[in-house]
């Protein structure tokens, strides 16, 4: 039996902080509550000069595409400038920190497979509430 399709609306979606000190957030799209899906797939929103803490990841692969902003990631040494439009593959292991270099905000689909309990750590967090600027980009009027 195939499975159905699985649709969520933009005015269902939930917005986490990990920590009240991160200068980065997740609106969650879709992760492991929902049966048999491994992935979490957020948009992770970076204010500006925000960044991620340096992490790696044991056995996921970690996936960001730029919806809008400018950033840089930081891997095993190496910077990477990111834009609009531009893809980022990490293999486990791989040391790194993704930071916002831009004047407004970068957003970015992020989405790591295996979870590893990322996502359980997203949804332990404070709850976000978006902003005009957030809702304009995830409805892709901040992307033209």
């Amino acid at each position: 039996m195939t499975p159905a399709a699985l649709y969520r609306s933009h005015a269902n979606r939930q917005a986490f902080r990990i920590s009240p000190a991160d200068t980065n957030y997740f609106v969650i799209l879709f992760d492991p509550q929902v049966a048999g899906f491994q992935h979490i797939c957020v948009i992770e929103i970076f204010s500006i000069g925000g960044r991620t803490p340096p992490n790696s990841h044991k056995a996921a692969h970690e996936f960001f595409y730029v919806l809008a902003g400018r950033g840089r990631a930081l891997c095993d040494g190496k910077q990477i400038e990111l834009a609009r439009g531009d893809s980022l593959l990490l293999p486990p292991g791989a040391e790194h920190v993704v930071e916002n270099v831009g004047d407004t905000k970068l957003y970015t689909l992020t989405v790591m497979f295996p979870d590893e309990d990322f996502m359980a750590l997203i949804r332990a967090g404070e709850p976000v509430e978006l902003d005009d600027e957030d809702i304009a980009v995830l409805s892709l009027g901040g992307c033209a």
